[in-house]
């Protein structure tokens, strides 16, 4: 009995820092989707879109791939609700400093990397299900933490960022796949997703400071 009740608190334990996670993943993407959509020059409502969907649209491609109906967005609205304040928050703080939004351009796109940095690496890591089948925990961790983003730059007529730029499928491939492996050979959940999400975010922020893409045929 005592062995049962120390697994449910770190069930529990383990829980609560994936919501905790979560919550700030949701609100690092819907950050880094209304910075893209107001450099597009999206008006109010295309902000609010642009956020919810980088930070909700790939669990719900994951939702749609495992059959799970209707997808999490539309049955726990304080994410969406999350995503919009977000957005909201970034909105009124451009509009209110526009000129010196607009002279910091440089300032702000690297914010919106580390932001970006942050979702991605949470998100890759986030199939705590699906443990037992490695493939599969990195295909849909991957496709959580990119999915979002792909959909807002399919929105604002872009060649995703995934296809062109920053290693950034590996960057959550790498956590994903990490996670995957650290889970199978027991290493403790909450240490396995701390270092794959650590592992995706490194990535990432390497790649944009020594800006390394992928080989292009031409």
């Amino acid at each position: 009995p005592s062995l049962n009740l120390e697994k449910r608190t770190a069930m529990n334990d383990f829980n609560a820092i994936f919501q905790l996670c979560e919550a700030l993943g949701t609100a690092a993407f819907a950050v880094s989707g209304a910075m893209v959509a107001i450099d597009k020059g999206t008006d109010i409502f295309g902000v609010l879109l642009m956020a919810v969907f980088t930070a909700l649209g790939g669990g719900t491609l994951r939702d749609v791939l495992i059959g799970h109906f209707p997808p999490r967005m539309f049955t726990n609205f304080h994410y969406v609700l999350l995503s919009c304040i977000c957005a909201l928050a970034v909105f009124i703080i451009a509009r209110i400093f526009k000129e010196r939004y607009i002279e910091r351009e440089r300032l702000i796109e690297q914010v919106n990397n580390v932001f970006d940095a942050i979702g991605l690496g949470i998100f890759a890591v986030s199939e705590a299900g699906f443990a037992d089948n490695i493939f599969l925990t990195t295909f849909l961790g991957t496709t959580t933490a990119i999915g979002g983003g792909m959909l807002r730059d399919v929105l604002l007529q872009e060649m995703p960022f995934v296809l062109k730029k920053r290693v950034y499928a590996v960057a959550a491939i790498v956590g994903a796949l990490g996670y995957a492996l650290l889970m199978r050979m027991g290493v403790n959940g909450v240490m396995a997703y701390a270092l794959g999400m650590m592992a995706t975010i490194a990535v990432r922020i390497l790649a944009t400071v020594f800006r390394w893409n992928l080989p292009k045929a031409i």
